[in-house]
Parts: structure tokens; C-alpha cells; sequence
């Protein structure tokens, strides 16, 4: 379940590791306007481009207020393998912590 990072930040992670500080964001290809796949539409493309930029434009701006207040955003693509993203997640997870309780540097 998507929730909040930050309670006045009105969007939502995919997931959030709290005592961490680190956001997880599982981006679609169409609505976020991956490079690798994205593909214009053909039906009242100038709503719908327009919309997808938007989508674009309001990521950058959570990934700057999440980093702002001292978190870690990790973004991923839908088509990306979930074992890669588990195994960068995890590994982000264990460096933020070491971080947390003094053992590492940035």
C-alpha cells in the first residue's frame, strides 16, 4: 500500500522505510514517460503528453522536498527486474542504517 513519507507532502511512496528515511517509487512507463518505452498517444495526444509531463514534473519535485527534509528517493521503472530492484533496495536500506547509528559516511 502507497503511503505518505512525509505527512504534509500530499503524495504517496510505493514503499517507505520510515526509520531510514528512504522512498521507493515504482514508476509506470506510460504515466511517468520512461525513455526506454513511452510512446505517444495517438488519441487527444495534447491532453494526454501535457499529462504525462505534469507526472513528470511533480516526481522531480517530490524527489527535491524528500531530499530537502534528509531522505533518500529510489526510483525504479515497472519494467525493470524486481530482484535488481530488491537487491538495490536492500543495499540502500543497510547503508542508510549504517548511517543512522554512526558506522558509515556518505
Amino acid at each position: 500500500m502507497a503511503t505518505k513519507p512525509l505527512p504534509d507532502l500530499r503524495r504517496t511512496a510505493d514503499i517507505v522505510f520510515r526509520p531510514v528515511k528512504l522512498a521507493v517509487f515504482i514508476d509506470g512507463c506510460y504515466w511517468h514517460g520512461c525513455p526506454e518505452h513511452y510512446v505517444p498517444p495517438k488519441t487527444n495526444p495534447g491532453y494526454w503528453s501535457d499529462k504525462v509531463a505534469r507526472n513528470m514534473a511533480r516526481d522531480r519535485d517530490t524527489d527535491r522536498r524528500l531530499e530537502e527534509a534528509g531522505w533518500t528517493v529510489l526510483r525504479f521503472w515497472e519494467h525493470e527486474p524486481s530482484g535488481d530492484c530488491a537487491l538495490r533496495i536492500a543495499a540502500e536500506v543497510e547503508r542508510r542504517r549504517a548511517l543512522t547509528n554512526g558506522k558509515g559516511t556518505t
